[in-house]
């Protein structure tokens, strides 16, 4: 089943949310959370919070057994994978080995199996749907992201506070911000009041 990524809604723990769309589900799922300075922004904080974000559109994922607490250590490590791979290519680094091997071990596990319904005319994931399957789902694309043709277009939002990183899909590759309404809104208005300085 073809899964293309609609964005999500974040939320600034300082207050104020902005629509995101990453390109790619695997990136959507990066920013989920993370670890350091980024804990602020966990959203999986239990097992039942990683059932509930795989089972939303457009993976829609619901798993036909509850996620335990050593898959939510597994889905948090590849999460920091895919979100380590994804700023080293946006960089144009090397992609960190250890990034690799988290990536490569989830999607050697059977990915979730697409289903034709009766009607013939839509699609779910064969029972069984387990965690293990969805994360390996969400490995392979990434697999496919860094590896293909959009690979370049990997970029990390153009301001200086921002780490999100996305795919640049536009078709003349030009998307600078993480969100036009954040931090391109940001950046107007900063490029506004400097104009406005000099001409005083």
């Amino acid at each position: 089943m073809r899964m293309s990524a609609n964005g999500r809604m974040l939320h600034d723990p300082k207050g104020g949310s902005f629509w995101f769309d990453a390109g790619a589900l695997c990136l959507d799922f990066a920013h989920t959370g993370g670890e350091g300075p980024y804990a602020v922004f966990e959203t999986l904080h239990d097992p039942a919070d990683l059932g509930v974000w795989l089972a939303q559109p457009p993976l829609t994922a619901v798993l036909t057994e509850a996620v335990t607490a050593r898959e939510l250590t597994a889905a948090k490590a590849l999460r920091q994978a895919i979100w380590d791979a994804a700023h080293a290519r946006a960089a144009g680094r090397s992609l960190p080995a250890a990034a690799i091997e988290t990536v490569n071990r989830a999607a050697a596990a059977a990915p979730l199996v697409p289903e034709l319904a009766v009607d013939g005319a839509s699609a779910a994931w064969a029972s069984p749907v387990r965690t293990a399957q969805a994360l390996s789902t969400l490995a392979r694309e990434t697999i496919e992201l860094l590896s293909g043709t959009f690979a370049e277009r990997i970029r990390e939002c153009a301001s200086d506070d921002c780490p999100l990183v996305f795919v640049d899909t536009s078709r003349p590759g030009a998307r600078r911000w993480c969100s036009m309404e954040r931090c391109g809104n940001r950046h107007k208005l900063r490029a506004l009041r400097a104009r406005r300085a000099t001409d005083r």
